[in-house]
């Protein structure tokens, strides 16, 4: 499973037409992106994953991530020997507990001790027959807790809305030997208003989520920052401008200990497949 490089992180990918999320995997995988991301807020994921493994012959699909609340570790692991059996070693379970307000609309007090309910999941992809390989398997870590549970159970960590100071902290508490594979937001734009336009409200949603105020608290930014969308963190987080632009802030996340680094690309219909976004940064980032 090659996961150096550079890939590419999609809600389009997960939730748009099939049809066409299959013939945009092929066209990715063609333009040199090592791995497809896809997350997982509802509906039959795996389902999503066969379809773009069954779009290409190489690139890695990965779940960035798989939400332990709504699946069963054996429903879980079976589906991963499936899909393995089907498309061979190119189906990486990224684990994550996404956050108590989404989680808790569906069943209210569902959401409590994270760091627990991960090793109990763990647990079950161990015991499952047959089990969920810890090298299939990383953890959306945000935290020295997750952090570290990430490094002793699994192959690294897909941290979300992250910095590269992140990405730093993350490679020296895991060590070298496990992956670190950050999710980067970039936006294609001529400038700083077009950038705010596209991305300020859609970061100002993640702002609400506390796991990811907590983490970005711990990087040192103010809730000031938080409740404003200051543009120092939005600089921070979402790297905006031409292909120069993006492809400085990946070689930041590389140069701070990533192995691999995951583009989402925002626009202005940001349900609309970002193609020709695509199309510009892999020839960028080749």
């Amino acid at each position: 499973m090659d996961l150096s490089g550079v890939g590419v992180w999609s809600t389009q990918l997960r939730y748009g037409d099939p049809v066409e999320s299959a013939e945009a995997a092929a066209e990715l995988e063609e333009l040199g992106f090592s791995a497809l991301w896809i997350p997982d807020i509802g509906g039959p994921v795996f389902d999503a994953v066969g379809n773009l493994l069954a779009a290409t012959r190489e690139t890695v699909v990965a779940t960035g991530i798989l939400n332990l609340w709504m699946h069963a570790p054996a429903e879980a692991a079976a589906s991963y020997a499936s899909l393995s059996a089907a498309h061979g070693d190119r189906f990486l379970m990224g684990i994550g507990v996404s956050h108590a307000p989404l989680v808790d609309a569906a069943e209210a007090g569902r959401y409590r001790r994270p760091l627990a309910a991960m090793a109990a999941f763990l647990d079950g992809l161990d015991a499952a027959d047959p089990p969920v390989p810890a090298e299939g398997r990383v953890l959306a870590a945000l935290g020295p807790k997750m952090l570290e549970l990430a490094g002793k159970r699994t192959r690294g960590v897909h941290p979300y809305l992250v910095t590269p100071e992140h990405t730093r902290i993350a490679r020296e508490a895991l060590g070298a030997g496990p992956l670190v594979l950050p999710e980067q937001t970039v936006i294609l734009c001529s400038g700083a208003e077009e950038a705010h336009a596209i991305g300020t409200e859609w970061l100002r949603g993640y702002l609400a989520l506390p796991n990811y105020a907590n983490s970005l608290l711990r990087l040192g930014f103010s809730q000031e920052d938080l409740t404003s969308v200051s543009d120092r963190l939005f600089d921070a987080l979402i790297a905006w401008g031409d292909e120069e632009a993006i492809r400085s802030r990946v070689n930041e996340h590389l140069a701070a200990g990533a192995d691999h680094v995951t583009v989402q690309v925002l626009t202005a219909d940001q349900d609309a497949f970002p193609r020709e976004q695509w199309r510009r940064l892999g020839s960028a980032l080749r």
